[in-house]
This record gives C-alpha cells, structure tokens and sequence, in this order.
C-alpha cells in the first residue's frame, strides 16, 4: 500500500472572469485513468458550447499517468500550465478541467499560460487538498473492568477512536498510524499492566485537512 500523499477532496469547483473570459474550473479526485477521462467527457457534455473544454490530469503512487490538453488553444498555452499546478502543489489522483467561455479580447501567449495556471490554482483552492495517512486498525480488548480508565486515557489520546464493541470482552478500535503502532503498543501494555490483547485488523487511510 502507497504512503501517505496528498490530494484535494472529492469535487470542487470556482469561476473566473479575466479580459471578459470566464473560465470555469472543475476538480475531481480520481484514482484511475478511465475516472479522468470520463470526468473530462462529463463536463465537455455540459459545457458543449464552450470556446475551449481544456484539461489535466496526475494519478499514481508515483504519477506514472500525466496527461494535459489544449482543447484547441495555442499548443502548451493551457493543458501544461494546468498540470504544472498540481505538480508544484504535490497532488496525486487529480484531475482538472478548464472550460473558456472566450470574451473577445485575445490573452496572447503568455496571458493564456497565467490564465489557466491561476484557474486552476483557484479551483484547487475552493475545493480543497487533503492529506491521506496511512493507518492500522487497531483492536484492543479487555476486561470491562479497565473499560474507565482505558477509554478515558483513548479519548485524550491522538489515536481516532472508531468504535467500542461490548462482546464478552470489551473491544476498542483504534486508528494508528503504522509509524507509531510499536509506540501504541507499549503505551497500551503500560495502562493496562499488559492485562490487554492487541491485534491488527487492517490498514486504512485517514484524511487530514491541508
């Protein structure tokens, strides 16, 4: 399973009016490229009569698919300046598309790279990025007469508290990210004077705000 990486969350989007041309930014997480592509022919459907449906996209533990289109502006004038953004932000499994409604006065080169570079860089803010760590669900049973002291020290803790199951045993599952599990380990083992069983049920992604 891949680290811990960065992304922006499900699907966000934002307008921007430069020179009396709108460009309508679209984000999406996507985690192949068939997702992309059919994100791209989704908004190409809704903005049909649009001058320009430009796109990019980044997806792999290690963007081994990078894709940009000009959709008919000057070539390298909008597809790259879109993917360089999310490059430089370091975002995977994302894709963007730019729809250009044109206004009438032309960018030129250089204003046209600067365009789409900011669309993007603005949609990307309104839908915000995402840290994705990587976690191991942790299970740790006792007998109910820790359950008090256990929970209370777990709830203060940094470890997320997913549930408590009241089976023979009582069960706490706990995400803990797979850097700190030896530490949590000995920290539970310390609480419960080793009175606790600790296994690991399976490995999970959490998401952090950026």
């Amino acid at each position: 399973m891949r680290a811990d990486y960065k992304t922006v969350k499900l699907s966000g989007e934002s307008e921007l009016v430069i020179q009396k041309s709108k460009f309508l930014t679209y984000v999406r997480r996507v985690e192949t490229e068939e997702e992309a592509l059919d994100f791209i022919q989704e908004i190409k459907k809704m903005h049909h009569t649009a001058t320009h449906n430009c796109s990019a996209y980044i997806i792999g533990e290690h963007d081994q698919i990078q894709k940009a289109n000009d959709d008919g502006e000057p070539s390298g004038t909008a597809g790259f300046p879109m993917l360089e953004v999310l490059k430089k932000q370091g975002l995977k499994d994302t894709a963007v598309v730019v729809t250009r409604y044109f206004g009438g006065i032309k960018l030129g080169g250089g204003g046209l790279i600067r365009a789409y570079g900011r669309a993007t860089t603005e949609g990307i803010a309104a839908t915000g990025v995402v840290e994705r760590k990587l976690h191991q669900l942790m299970k740790v049973s006792i007998d109910y007469t820790w359950l008090g002291k256990v929970e209370n020290e777990v709830r203060q803790s940094p470890y997320p508290l997913k549930e408590i199951l009241y089976e023979e045993d009582v069960s706490l599952l706990l995400y803990v990210p797979t850097d700190h599990s030896n530490e949590f380990i000995e920290w539970i083992t310390d609480l419960t004077n080793g009175q606790a069983e600790i296994s690991t049920e399976s490995n999970t992604f959490l998401e952090f705000e950026v």
